[in-house]
């Protein structure tokens, strides 16, 4: 098969195939996390593990979920998302935290097939939003999403705790239970 081909049967139903990832796609999902981490030169922050895919996105209690893309069976990409609620839209909502399609697999509108299904998901379900942040230098999927209807929100600050932030600001001042706890100082963290 020449590589037009190949090209021609991804855009066709027939040659992309989306579906849920199931407990198998652990690794694969793995693999896809880093190299999405490499493709946006974060790989010192990507920590996945497949067994971290088992137990939070394809296990019992997961809290997130995925898509897999598929052209003629190959692996070509997937969208990694989870529930939100809005309080001003007063509706359960969707956020997208990851959509990747591998290098080989660009320009044949499986990005584009990717963000349809979690909207389809998010319409399912009544959604007051489907949000997702992406780089500012990945123009080529920025202009994607808008593309597909999304909007900026330039006014708005993404803003993130790592844990060592989170735990500094979970632990308890030194002199004891402080104003505002909401163990009422009986919490492990008041010794």
């Amino acid at each position: 098969m020449s590589d037009h081909e190949e090209h021609r049967c991804c855009q066709s139903p027939a040659g992309l195939a989306l579906r849920a990832a199931s407990p198998e796609d652990a690794s694969l999902l793995c693999d896809l996390v880093r190299e999405l981490a490499e493709f946006e030169g974060l790989t010192h922050e990507c920590a996945i593990t497949p067994e971290a895919i088992a137990d939070h996105v394809l296990g019992p209690k997961r809290c997130a979920a995925a898509i897999i893309a598929e052209c003629d069976g190959t692996p070509a990409g997937f969208a990694l998302y989870y529930r939100t609620f809005s309080t001003f839209a007063a509706k359960p909502g969707i956020f997208l935290e990851d959509l990747y399609v591998r290098p080989d697999f660009r320009k044949r509108g499986i990005g584009r097939a990717l963000l349809t299904a979690v909207a389809q998901i998010a319409h399912g379900r009544s959604a007051g939003r489907l949000e997702w942040t992406a780089l500012k230098w990945n123009s080529k999927a920025l202009a994607l999403y808008e593309s597909a209807g999304a909007k900026r929100l330039e006014e708005w600050t993404i803003l993130r705790m790592e844990p060592a932030a989170i735990a500094a600001l979970a632990t308890p001042h030194a002199h004891g239970p402080h104003e505002g706890c909401l163990c009422g100082g009986k919490g492990p963290h008041h010794g």
